[in-house]
């Protein structure tokens, strides 16, 4: 297995890119652990709907817009990951300002176009 993906703003829903990218980075080898507003699963993996104590996370992939992420920063920030990946729709300044000022990278890109690309 490679790293450790966690997918913020996960759904059920297969349209859905979350789902879609979730899906893809198993697919690709990598662990992945679901956070999103409601319990349920995508194929094996289960979407929690807390906010766990996790060690040793490698990317946060984020689906949720700007307007919501207010209540995932702080989390985001104590989990200590080594970058966090802001797909389309989910562009934050305030959020990019916070992850620099604690040493976290951040780019803007799309999961599954990396994923695609081979440069995840």
């Amino acid at each position: 297995m490679r790293g450790l993906t966690l997918v913020i703003g996960a759904s059920e829903n297969p349209d859905r890119y979350s789902n879609k990218a979730i899906n893809r980075l198993i697919e690709n080898g990598f662990s992945v652990i679901a956070l999103g507003l409601k319990a349920g699963y995508i194929g094996i993996t289960e979407i929690i709907s807390t906010k766990p104590l996790i060690y040793d996370v490698d990317t946060v992939s984020l689906y949720v817009g700007p307007k919501n992420q207010n209540e995932w920063m702080d989390y985001i920030i104590n989990l200590k990951p080594k970058r966090i990946i802001f797909n389309p729709g989910t562009e934050n300044p305030e959020f990019y300002k916070l992850a620099n000022e604690n040493k976290i990278e951040y780019i803007e890109a799309c999961t599954l176009v990396m994923l695609s690309i081979g440069n995840y």
